[in-house]
């Protein structure tokens, strides 16, 4: 089992953190495409928190590797951009694209993917193995999906309609690759 504190090692405890996110991303996918948006939400909050576990086992352990940098990366895009667009698309709009502007539904879910995979790339060309930053320069793609779940809550109150929420997801995507600074946790 040494190679779960192994730096070198590709299965050690940090990126197994990091791989339980992606299999918890997936599980999300799955239950969004059965219109199980309950269980979705139930797994996509636990990729985040795996998110959160494995950037603390790796500093705690001294696992950070460029490896697990670019892993995290793809866990997060798939967990934090693919999932939360999946989602507002099954439970917002679904069914209604045709009847909404198509336009702004095509360009809003495509903005928001590319400004969430820019945001992830331009992270990792930025980031040092075990350093961890005073401060992210841009919303981080977590942040991004917690907006967007707050988004898709204020909608099942009937206060703002789908048109609102597109234009939502453009908003936040352009705040992902934004020079707003947030402090790092």
């Amino acid at each position: 089992m040494t190679f779960l504190f192994n730096k070198n090692s590709h299965f050690n405890l940090a990126n197994l953190a990091t791989f339980f996110n992606i299999a918890a991303g997936m599980l999300a996918v799955y239950y969004l495409t059965h219109d199980n948006f309950f269980a979705a939400a139930l797994f996509a909050w636990l990729a985040g928190a795996f998110d959160i576990v494995d950037g603390k086992i790796a500093r705690k352990y001294n696992l950070s590797t460029e490896f697990g940098i670019q892993l995290d990366s793809f866990a997060d895009f798939l967990s934090f951009v693919i999932v939360p667009t999946m989602f507002i698309f099954f439970a917002v709009i679904d069914g209604k694209e045709l009847m909404l502007f198509t336009p702004l539904v095509a360009f809003a879910f495509i903005y928001y993917v590319i400004s969430g995979l820019r945001r992830l790339i331009q992270f990792n060309i930025n980031a040092e193995e075990g350093q961890v930053e005073k401060y992210f320069v841009g919303v981080p793609t977590p942040l991004g999906a917690i907006l967007l779940w707050l988004v898709y809550l204020v909608w099942l109150t009937g206060l703002i309609n789908e048109n609102i929420v597109l234009i939502s997801m453009i908003i936040i995507g352009y705040l992902l690759n934004s020079k707003l600074k947030i402090r790092h946790p």
